[in-house]
């Protein structure tokens, strides 16, 4: 079996990540990241399998569980989650890596493997839009603007600084019954809890929303459309594997249209019976494609 390997490694970017290890370090890297609200327990199912063969780097990210939680928003923007990233893979002597990221893990995902194609060798995106297709869907597809609407939510909730956050708790709770497509175990669930009450864990955690650029207008909003998200687009320059749970409520299947079209290297994998946390509804199928496809694309 595996040994799973858990540090607190700080960082040059003035951060202490709580980072899980696990395979020979000999071996090419892969680092997984997370996305909202959860941690590096996303990957736990895919773990002891890419282990195998890879040295996997697994960590925590700023905001989240163990790791550090630097007061306000500015300190939760893409870029500095992002150099997040160069720093841990510099601090364990990494130069070029796999990467694979779910949901804001996989938005990270996408603009470092985009702003660093000499490190990042190849890019698994899983229930993660591209930025330039989840702008333009926001403004033109009403289906993808409603299921939306909950990050204009977590922008503007004060629940994460009442005394009591119980009620912010619940209802992230209950976001996992309207997303799943399987049932949280109890023991997950006192997981979760014990993550986000660590100190700062809600606020930070919603700060990922906070600092984004993203535009998410109301339901009937006519805003200014940028201009950006209708012009060219830099090219993805790894080849990328996108893995969809196509029953994820928050972010539709729409969002998948034109990627073939940005990806010269692109494959895709439906996985028909998953919602949003795919990683972990699904977890045979998720690995099954990541191992195939890491084997067909060699570092």
């Amino acid at each position: 079996m595996t040994e799973l390997r858990t540090t607190m490694l700080p960082l040059a970017t003035g951060v202490t990540l709580n980072v899980a290890l696990a395979g020979d370090p000999a071996n090419p890297p892969i680092i997984l990241l997370h996305g909202f609200p959860e941690s590096n327990r996303t990957w736990r199912h895919q773990i002891p399998a890419l282990a195998e063969h890879h040295f996997v780097i697994a960590p925590d990210q700023r905001g989240y569980a163990r790791s550090s939680k630097p007061e306000g928003v500015e300190s939760y923007t893409a870029d500095k989650i992002a150099a997040d990233l160069f720093a841990l893979t510099d601090a364990l002597a990494i130069d070029r890596f796999a990467l694979v990221g779910h949901d804001w893990g996989g938005a990270i995902a996408w603009m470092a493997a985009l702003r660093e194609p000499k490190r990042v060798a190849r890019l698994v995106i899983v229930n993660a839009p591209h930025p330039q297709v989840f702008q333009r869907k926001l403004f033109d597809d009403p289906g993808q603007r409603r299921g939306s609407q909950y990050i204009r939510f977590f922008r503007e909730t004060d629940l994460d600084r009442a005394p009591d956050k119980s009620a912010l708790e619940q209802f992230l709770l209950s976001l996992f019954g309207e997303h799943l497509q399987v049932r949280v175990p109890p023991e997950e669930k006192a997981i979760y809890l014990d993550q986000w009450s660590q100190p700062g864990a809600l606020t930070a955690m919603l700060n990922w929303y906070r600092a984004t650029q993203i535009i998410v207008p109301a339901i009937g909003e006519d805003p200014p459309r940028p201009a950006w998200i209708d012009g060219p687009f830099p090219l993805q320059p790894q080849p990328t594997l996108v893995l969809w749970g196509m029953k994820d409520r928050g972010l539709l299947p729409c969002l998948l249209d034109g990627l073939e079209t940005l990806i010269p290297d692109y494959s895709f994998v439906a996985i028909r019976d998953a919602g949003h946390f795919v990683p972990w509804e699904q977890p045979e199928q998720v690995t099954d494609a990541l191992l195939d496809w890491l084997a067909r694309r060699p570092a």
